[in-house]
């Protein structure tokens, strides 16, 4: 769960200053992805090297079927925002929504995005039950208790980024990217259509694997 600085970059003199993107991603998954990503090279580098027959070509092939799929799932899933516009980098697809296309997001069991009259995943910020009752309990706590700092006891991603303290960490950052849909909304450069580009760089090569791998296979 991080985010970046919020520093100017060079803009020209009609269209004002840029703004550095503020990014959010899980943390938990871009830890579980580099495990997972660790544990299945020793096993390749372990095949390849020491293995017989198929073994060794079977593995080059299944390489690319599992670490694209593995990176693209947790490393690569980020949601970042400036003064323009929300790009959310999903597993197979980016979108890029001008504020002004945007229609609203929304935090239940996952979190959405509404844009262009289209409704979005959005990987990056995954949805944690857990956190919610969490934060409520500290709510009401803090409530009964009488105690307004609200923010005792916060996630370290909560006092990084300033977001909502009484709120889990997925529905402080949709809050927070609604505020900013609404406060960007009207501005000259939050104009525009969504864009939705695939991720043809892990699809393409996963399939290729894929047909590779069944044709070693198949061929012993």
């Amino acid at each position: 769960m991080t985010e970046s600085d919020r520093t100017p970059d060079q803009g020209s003199a009609a269209d004002g200053p840029q703004y550095a993107d503020r990014v959010y991603r899980s943390v938990p998954g871009l830890i579980a992805g580099v495990m997972l990503l660790g544990i299945a090279g020793w096993l390749i580098v372990d095949a390849v090297l020491n293995g017989t027959g198929a073994t060794p070509w079977v593995a080059l092939c299944a390489a690319p079927v599992f670490a694209l799929p593995v990176a693209a799932y947790t490393l690569r899933p980020a949601v970042k925002a400036n003064d323009r516009r929300l790009l959310v980098r999903n597993p197979l697809r980016t979108i890029v929504a001008p504020w002004a296309a945007v229609e609203g997001l929304k935090a239940g069991y996952s979190v959405e995005l509404f844009a262009g009259g289209r409704k979005f995943q959005v990987w990056a910020v995954p949805v944690s039950i857990r956190q919610r009752k969490r934060a409520h309990r500290r709510a009401t706590r803090a409530v009964a208790e009488g105690d307004p700092r609200t923010g005792a006891g916060r996630s370290r991603g909560h006092r990084e980024h300033g977001l909502d303290p009484s709120r889990a960490w997925s529905d402080a950052v949709v809050a927070s990217l609604q505020e900013q849909a609404e406060r960007n909304a009207h501005q000259p450069g939050a104009a525009g259509e969504v864009r939705v580009a695939w991720c043809w760089w892990v699809i393409a090569p996963t399939l290729v694997g894929l047909v590779a791998l069944v044709g070693v296979i198949l061929a012993n």
